[in-house]
């Protein structure tokens, strides 16, 4: 019986010795969770900095040249198009209504924003890539604007 007693005692330490060592504190848990918070914070952090560094990347002199000279033949020749739409307007024989006047003449603010976007961005420079990314979308929303306007839908 002493000898059942004893290793019903011993069995009985054991599992509570491995009980108390395996299972961690609710304490030493959150502790634990807390450093991973941190942790992700910090990388969450340092990516944002990541992010806006390059978003600050200024272009340089020639790739803003580049740039600038591609936007501006672009620019006149959606220039010289809605020209050749005021001219055509004016050409006997043809009526066109108002709507289409009004179109022409927002493709024409249209066209001055985008010069003076050019121009502030020229005096300051920053944001290089969206900059890029978005005065890029804008002249292809133009060119196709342009392009709807010349097509006869009437058929």
């Amino acid at each position: 019986m002493k000898n059942k007693l004893f290793t019903l005692m011993i069995a009985t330490s054991l599992v509570a010795g491995i009980l108390f060592t395996g299972c961690q504190s609710s304490a030493t848990k959150e502790e634990a969770a807390q450093a991973k918070v941190d942790e992700a914070e910090q990388a969450l952090e340092d990516a944002r900095q990541d992010a806006e560094i390059e978003a600050q990347k200024v272009a340089s002199a020639e790739e803003w040249r580049e740039f600038k000279t591609e936007s501006e033949i672009k620019i006149s020749e959606y220039e010289i198009r809605i020209q050749a739409l005021k001219t055509q307007m004016k050409k006997p024989g043809k009526t066109f209504d108002d709507l289409y006047k009004q179109r022409i003449e927002r493709l024409e603010q249209k066209i001055a924003d985008l010069k003076t976007r050019m121009n502030e961005y020229e005096k300051n420079q920053t944001g290089w890539e969206s900059f890029k990314r978005e005065f890029n979308h804008d002249m292809d929303e133009l060119g196709s604007a342009l392009k709807d306007l010349t097509v006869d839908n009437k058929d």
